[in-house]
């Protein structure tokens, strides 16, 4: 399986999904808040962060704060003020103690890049940077929705960059391969997106056999109730076991 992920992760990306901006992070963060109080004090990381749009959110509350992501470019997009509190690196090998954070946050579906043995193998390794207590929010596509909503195919322009882009499901993932063509030059690249897809039950198992336990979930960032057949996301809230993995 190529990893997709280490080229696609720029400019390009932040212009078709520029719709998603500080109001819809504030909002998911604000709820997030009052799910899990935790992520309020003490050191909490958001992982695959992106140009911060989540983190600027939560460092308003919490100073302790901080994002990782593996893309220069995402980074380099920061706000200035964000800037002291970022990491780059990859989410396989994090450069953070263990049981040293009381939260981890993944928005936006930064999970299910891998496989079933390296996303497993992620999940326990989150699980071990945890406090005993401490949360980790999964903001994670809805399968079934995925699956019931499917278009194929479709065409937009996003700042000047025409998109046309072709989805299908192939062997258990979620394929999205782009090609773009700059409206201004004529100047053409393809881009793919892959995610393995996982029902709700399949990632609270997963987490479980990793030593987190779902405390609660929700199917949107307004705190809705998850619905399988109509939620936009599965948002889980996992606690890590108060006792050592493995006793």
């Amino acid at each position: 399986m190529t990893e997709w992920f280490r080229d696609w992760f720029d400019q390009d990306y932040a212009a078709i999904y520029a719709a998603r901006g500080p109001e819809e992070a504030g909002t998911a963060v604000a709820m997030a808040l009052s799910r899990a109080p935790g992520l309020a004090s003490g050191p909490v990381l958001d992982l695959a962060c992106g140009s911060g749009r989540h983190l600027a959110a939560l460092r308003r509350t919490n100073g302790e704060a901080f994002g990782l992501d593996l893309s220069r470019d995402l980074l380099a997009m920061a706000p200035e003020e964000l800037r002291p509190w970022l990491l780059r690196g990859d989410m396989r090998r994090l450069p953070i103690r263990a049981g040293s954070l009381s939260g981890i946050c993944m928005w936006f579906t930064p999970f299910g890049y891998f496989s079933d043995e390296q996303n497993r193998a992620l999940l326990a390794a989150l699980r071990g940077l945890l406090r005993p207590g401490g949360v980790l929010l999964l903001d994670y596509l809805n399968a079934a929705q995925v699956r019931a909503t499917l278009v194929k195919e479709d065409e937009a322009v996003h700042h000047g960059l025409r998109v046309v882009s072709r989805r299908s499901l192939e062997d258990k993932r979620i394929v999205k391969r782009m090609v773009l063509t700059r409206l201004e030059t004529g100047d053409t690249r393809r881009v793919t997106e892959s995610v393995r897809l996982y029902e709700p039950c399949e990632l609270v198992a997963m987490a479980r056999e990793c030593g987190l336990e779902l405390s609660g979930e929700a199917g949107d960032y307004q705190g809705g109730a998850f619905d399988a057949a109509s939620s936009p996301r599965w948002i889980g809230f996992l606690r890590r076991n108060e006792v050592d993995w493995g006793q």
